[in-house]
């Protein structure tokens, strides 16, 4: 099932780089994606629509990051590039079969509660909001190791073993988020790995509230 819009969440900037791929203009011309610079800390992201792009648009944006790849799985890239808000590679600047490996090993590590191994999936700042909204951006790996417990709680790691694709919205130059926001992910280069880069617990909340209740056995 796949989320609508996150409610009040935390983005990055500075990606207008990634516009390479953008849905509005995804051509051979521009320029490779030069990754994020700055958040802007009270943005709400825009209501992503299912208005998927054509198939000329899709195909070039996934031409333009398989560029930047050495290697890469056509046929599922081709089979799954549509997601909510639009096709991923135009969207974020890498690939469906990128985001399914980084969620797939998220999951595993999660899974395992092995600190070390979901830290190696978290990108520098990595911006934290807390149960009530309070924000603050971590951007020493001591520090994050250090909060560790606190940044990843039981209830954040319940998040990272179930999270797949077909949870995943993007917006386009901003990334791509899960659970109305509770965690984004972008890249820093055009066709590379996402990486976790907002942890939002408020967001988190809401993603529980939003969630049906689930039939009993």
């Amino acid at each position: 099932m796949r989320m609508c819009a996150p409610a009040s969440v935390p983005l990055r900037s500075g990606l207008g780089a990634l516009a390479a791929c953008s849905l509005s203009a995804c051509s051979p011309a521009t320029e490779p994606a030069q990754g994020p610079t700055a958040r802007e800390p009270q943005v709400d992201a825009p209501r992503p629509e299912r208005q998927p792009a054509s198939t000329s648009e899709t195909d070039n944006c996934l031409l333009l990051v398989w560029q930047d790849q050495e290697t890469r799985d056509e046929r599922f890239d081709l089979e799954n590039d549509a997601a909510e808000g639009g096709a991923i590679s135009c969207s974020t600047g890498t690939t469906a079969s990128r985001f399914e490996q980084v969620l797939r090993e998220i999951r595993a590590a999660a899974q395992a509660d092995d600190q070390a191994a979901i830290l190696r999936e978290t990108g520098l700042p990595l911006l934290y909001v807390d149960d009530e909204g309070n924000r603050r951006e971590l951007t020493d790996p001591a520090d994050i190791d250090a909060r560790f417990s606190e940044v990843f709680d039981d209830d954040v790691l319940a998040l990272l073993r179930r999270i797949d694709l077909d949870g995943l919205t993007v917006v386009p130059d901003q990334g791509a988020f899960l659970e109305l926001g509770s965690v984004w992910l972008v890249v820093d280069r055009k066709g590379g790995r996402p990486r976790i880069v907002t942890i939002n617990k408020q967001a988190l909340g809401e993603a529980g509230f939003a969630r049906p209740p689930q039939a009993p056995d």
